[in-house]
C-alpha cells in the first residue's frame, strides 16, 4: 500500500525534528508501517461504506453495504 522508502524516510524525520537521540530498528519500521497501512486501509474501507449508504440516500449503514 505505502511505499516503504518514502515512508521509512518519512518516520525518520518526524523523529529526527522531535529528538535526535533516537534509533530506529528496522523491525520497528516494518511494523510501524503495517500498522500506518491497516489503519489507512480501515478508514478507506469506512469512507466506502458511508459513500454507498449516501449515495443510497440513507442514513443508516445496511450489511449489503459492507
Amino acid at each position: 500500500l505505502l511505499r516503504r522508502l518514502p515512508f521509512q524516510r518519512l518516520v525518520r524525520e518526524i523523529i529526527k525534528d522531535s529528538n535526535n537521540d533516537l534509533r530506529v530498528q528496522a523491525t520497528a519500521l516494518n511494523a510501524l508501517q503495517e500498522a500506518a497501512e491497516a489503519f489507512l486501509v480501515n478508514v478507506f474501507e469506512s469512507l466506502a461504506v458511508n459513500l454507498s449508504a449516501i449515495h443510497a440516500k440513507r442514513v443508516t449503514i445496511q450489511s449489503k453495504n459492507l
